[in-house]
């Protein structure tokens, strides 16, 4: 059941920025920043957590969860370190996807040639 809980919530937000795609003017990279934002805010007033705890990696793998995941840093951080965790929280928290993410592009661009769309 955890993986159709997961599978669902994360085709939702799927959906959703599939849909913005499609039937408005904003471009990816817009919608992907909204998504992160929403993640941070949602984390932040408490509300994102809940969802995490319902769908596991449906929700926490998405942007949102990277946003989420940056605001749970950075109320963290604060409790610790003060004024300072402001700054250092989310990129403490998040190091380890942040390292992934560039490492998995090194290895892409290693791999594969670029090529021009045109």
């Amino acid at each position: 059941m955890d993986y159709v809980k997961a599978f669902l919530v994360g085709g939702l937000l799927c959906l959703v920025g599939q849909i913005l795609i499609d039937k408005t003017k904003l471009t990816p990279a817009r919608i992907l920043v909204s998504y992160v934002v929403i993640g941070v805010f949602l984390g932040a007033v408490g509300l994102y957590q809940p969802l995490v705890d319902f769908a596991g990696a449906g929700a926490s793998v998405p942007l949102t969860g990277f946003g989420n995941t940056l605001a749970k840093g950075v109320r963290e951080a604060v409790e610790e370190d003060g004024f300072l965790g402001i700054f250092t929280g989310g990129l403490k928290a998040s190091a380890g996807g942040i390292t992934a993410a560039i490492l998995a592009g090194l290895v892409a661009s290693l791999l594969f040639k670029a090529k021009d769309k045109s």
